[in-house]
C-alpha cells in the first residue's frame, strides 16, 4: 500500500525559493513516473511537473517552465520540487502523485496517476 506525503510548504515571501518534498512509503520500488500537481480553490487541478521512473526525463507544465525543477531520489524514495523566485500566483496546494511501476513515462494527465498525497499548502506573500 503506497503512501505519499508532501512536506515543505508554508508561508513564503515572493521572490524566495522553496523546496517541496514527497516521501513515498509502503510500496516504494514499485513506482513509475512521479509528478506534482497544484490546485487553488474553485480551480481544476493543474499539472506542474513530472519525471520518469528513473528521474532522467522531466516534463514541465507551461506555468512551471523556467523556475521549477523536479527531481527524485529513488534510493531515498523521495521526490522534490524546487520553486525559485516564487510569485503570488504560485500559491496553491501542491500534490505529489505517482504512477504504477510499469508506467514509467511522465504525463500531464492527472487521471494517469494512481497514487496521491494529501497536499501541502504554499502561500506566497507579496
Amino acid at each position: 500500500q503506497v503512501q505519499l506525503v508532501e512536506s515543505g510548504g508554508g508561508l513564503v515571501q515572493a521572490g524566495a525559493s522553496l523546496t517541496l518534498s514527497c516521501a513515498a512509503s509502503g510500496g516504494t520500488g514499485s513506482l513509475g513516473a512521479m509528478g506534482w500537481f497544484r490546485q487553488v480553490p474553485e480551480n481544476e487541478r493543474e499539472f506542474v511537473a513530472a519525471c520518469s521512473a528513473s528521474g532522467r526525463s522531466t516534463y514541465y507544465g507551461d506555468s512551471a517552465k523556467g523556475r521549477f525543477t523536479i527531481s527524485r531520489d529513488n534510493a531515498k524514495s523521495t521526490m522534490t520540487l524546487e520553486i525559485h523566485t516564487l510569485k503570488p500566483d504560485n500559491a496553491a496546494i501542491y500534490y505529489c502523485t505517482a504512477r504504477p511501476a510499469v508506467s514509467i513515462a511522465p504525463t500531464p494527465r492527472s487521471w494517469e496517476y494512481h497514487y496521491w498525497g494529501r497536499g501541502t499548502q504554499v502561500t506566497v506573500t507579496s
